[in-house]
């Protein structure tokens, strides 16, 4: 009955981890999840508020496939503000999510085994896409050495004939480690020398900045000349604390964007009509409300890494941006837990889950051995908790 393609789909790693928790939670254990890539607030309240407007006077019909004019011309306005990067609302296409824009984006880049190259550490959807769209995901290894950010030299000899594109985020997900202007200026220096490849940029955290910036540098800043085959991937999930109203959006040459929303148009028809109007209000009059968020990151993060400090065979390397933290545990590798000698980051992350209810993300997920992905949008206290369990974990290894 099925397909190759279903026979082989891979499921999220991180939505079965949340099933798994949940299970334990169900039996009556205290399970403490680090997993989900979500803020705990609550949507602000002048999108919550636009929302209940929006079905109070019944904008509940379809919308144009690539979005609501209004919300188009907001994100063009968003980009001039925050970067000066000029855009026309026909540039912009709204989906259901920036996760499907990026799906849909795929199935309109990729041919049959094309490469997109993807640096790893890298989300776990990435690969999958790609696959799903015919190409080909080429994995480009960038460890502690390069501090988990490709480099002009790896980029070049990833590059083939058949390199099609390539993806990345900044702040990235999951070591919250941003690129600098710099970093993104050398990687520029290597897309002018190939200029059929598209480059997407996955900017879902850049709000989200915790070492003092505004905003994450863009490679467009540096480089406007790659503007033609750039595209820019958005949405308000995670500044805006939105993830369950599924708004997302992709900016960039105007045939690219129409094959996305005709695309959209044949698998999704619209997005939300309410979502719509609330992701337009988000961006609109929000930008205090995410100041204050990232104060409160910031001290959840300043506790979380001075508690990681005191506990050893664990280093937690400290993120620009979003709200993970990348804790390496290679050093617990070989070491036993009762009768299990933990030979990868999944065994660790299993008795963590299985016998301390703490719920994190194997790095083998996101293509790096040797770490767990942690998520700090949680309470303090909870956290505090949390990092206790784990420190009981290291203090039974033998």
């Amino acid at each position: 009955m099925l397909s190759k393609r279903a026979l082989n789909l891979k499921p999220s790693p991180t939505l079965q981890l949340v099933v798994r928790a949940k299970e334990l939670a169900a039996k009556g254990n205290d399970v403490i999840s680090l997993s989900v890539g979500e803020p705990d607030w609550q949507t602000y309240e002048a999108p919550t508020a636009a929302g209940i407007k929006a079905i109070k006077e019944g904008f509940s019909k379809y919308t144009a496939a690539n979005g609501i004019p209004e919300l188009r011309e907001a994100i063009v306005q968003q980009l001039k503000k925050e970067h000066n990067f000029d855009y026309t609302a026909n540039q912009v296409t709204v989906g259901t999510g920036a996760k499907f824009v990026l799906f849909a984006a795929f199935q309109m880049i990729c041919d049959e085994h094309d490469e997109v190259i993807i640096p790893s550490p890298y989300w776990v959807s990435y690969p999958v896409m790609v696959e799903l769209a015919s190409g080909k995901p080429i994995t480009v290894e960038c460890g502690k050495d390069v501090n988990f950010k490709i480099t002009p030299q790896k980029l070049e000899a990833a590059i083939t004939n058949k390199t099609k594109a390539f993806v990345f985020s900044s702040p990235s997900n999951p070591t919250g480690l941003a690129y600098t202007k710099d970093e993104l200026k050398a990687l520029a220096e290597v897309f002018k020398k190939h200029p059929k490849i598209v480059i997407i940029t996955d900017d879902i955290y850049n709000h989200l900045m915790l070492n003092g910036q505004i905003i994450a540098p863009h490679i467009l800043e540096i480089a406007p000349e790659l503007k033609s085959r750039t595209l820019i991937v958005n949405g308000v999930s995670k500044s805006y604390a939105m993830t369950g109203w599924r708004i997302g959006w992709a900016v960039g040459p105007t045939e690219l964007i129409k094959a996305i929303s005709d695309y959209q148009s044949q698998a999704t028809s619209s997005a939300s009509s309410i979502s719509q109007k609330a992701a337009l209000e988000a961006i609109k009059n929000c930008d205090a409300d995410i100041v204050k968020s990232n104060k409160l990151l910031l001290e959840r993060l300043t506790n979380a890494l001075t508690a990681f400090e005191k506990i050893p065979l664990v280093k937690a390397s400290k993120p620009d941006g979003a709200f993970y933290i990348w804790l390496d545990i290679t050093k617990t590798f070989g070491k036993k837990f009762e009768d299990t000698t933990i030979q990868n980051s999944r065994d660790f992350a299993g008795i963590l889950l299985d016998k301390y209810f703490v719920a994190t993300v194997p790095g083998l997920e996101f293509g790096t051995e040797g770490y767990i992905r942690i998520s700090f949008a949680i309470e303090t206290p909870r956290m505090m908790e949390a990092i206790h369990r784990i420190e009981k974990l290291i203090s039974k290894l033998s």
